[in-house]
């Protein structure tokens, strides 16, 4: 059983830590970081574990063998740093940072100090994704050509919190919560982005946001893509994946479609499991040597310099070239 700290305890914090706690096999939450400690007492008491008001703190209990940062987008390049530094395993939230050269420098900390790091795209681990992925590595359908990724959620309606409105916290609107899992899997289908051209339209401001972003893909290999995420919109995910011989398309956590030349058409529906915890439970994995958690630190860098180039080409207008 690994020992970790939680660190931020806002929305998905305790999302986290009410899938790990009392449900995990490999790990649980002896520590948790938060700058509202009274208003978080009781919920730690439930779950059964102390509360400090720093990292620090949390770094200097010997009870800790890993830390998961689930605080603002910002802080974790250097988050994850300060906790490799100290030789502890990490995962991170996503995004694991906003620019490619800060994932660098996180992805470079956890290899220096020759400590596992995870990072949380819980997509990665739906039925679904984990299948299309198998239907891919199958070569059943040809040579790749194409990819396409839509996720839409309202969940920046149902679960806003101030410094998620911030621009500095939040740039490309809905990219640092929805698009970032289809980047994900594009890093993890097609490889790293050669061009990447974006456009953003906005609605409405605040609170409540209306917008949408697209964004066109070269991939370094000769692969295109696109991606579309539009917040406030009901809950709808996609990914579809082309090739010479077929297609194979993901739709929401459990459907998957595959397409064969001559009119073949699979459905295939699978079982409900809870991402989180299993996400966690590869993580820990990971920490135990027992496998390497499944995100390369390639994949994780790729993710971010295609998010970063996705922000520039809102903000220039302009095409990118990575």
């Amino acid at each position: 059983m690994i020992n970790a700290t939680i660190v931020g305890l806002g929305w998905w914090g305790k999302n986290i830590a009410d899938a790990v706690q009392g449900h995990s096999k490999k790990i649980r939450f002896v520590h948790g970081v938060t700058q509202e400690l009274a208003a978080t007492q009781e919920y730690a008491k439930i779950k059964g574990f102390k509360l400090s008001a720093s990292l620090d703190e949390a770094l200097a209990d010997p009870a800790v063998q890993a830390v998961v940062l689930a605080t603002p987008h910002s802080l974790h390049a250097d988050q994850v740093v300060q906790v490799a530094k100290a030789g502890k395993a990490v995962f991170c939230e996503k995004p694991l940072s906003l620019t490619r050269a800060d994932a660098e420098r996180a992805v470079a900390a956890t290899k220096a100090a020759k400590v596992p790091i995870g990072v949380g795209q819980n997509k990665r681990f739906w039925p679904s994704m984990v299948e299309l992925r198998r239907v891919v590595a199958s070569g059943a359908l040809g040579r790749i050509m194409h990819v396409e990724g839509h996720y839409s959620n309202e969940h920046s309606s149902k679960f806003f919190a101030p410094w998620r409105d911030l621009p500095a916290e939040t740039p490309g609107a809905g990219m640092t919560g929805t698009g970032i899992h289809i980047l994900d899997a594009f890093a993890n289908v097609a490889g790293p982005t050669e061009k990447i051209t974006a456009q953003f339209i906005s609605h409405t401001t605040g609170a409540d946001p209306r917008d949408t972003v697209s964004v066109l893909f070269k991939f370094k290999n000769g692969i295109s893509g696109f991606l579309g995420a539009v917040r406030a919109s009901p809950i709808y995910f996609r990914v579809h994946v082309f090739g010479d011989e077929g297609s194979v398309e993901a739709l929401g956590e459990t459907q998957v479609v595959t397409r064969l030349k001559g009119g073949k058409t699979e459905v295939k529906d699978f079982p409900k499991i809870d991402s989180v915890l299993a996400e966690m439970d590869a993580f820990a994995d990971a920490v135990a040597g027992v496998a390497p958690y499944p995100i390369t630190t390639d994949e994780m860098v790729n993710t971010i310099a295609s998010f970063e180039a996705v922000i520039r080409s809102i903000s220039t207008s302009d095409s990118i070239r990575l």
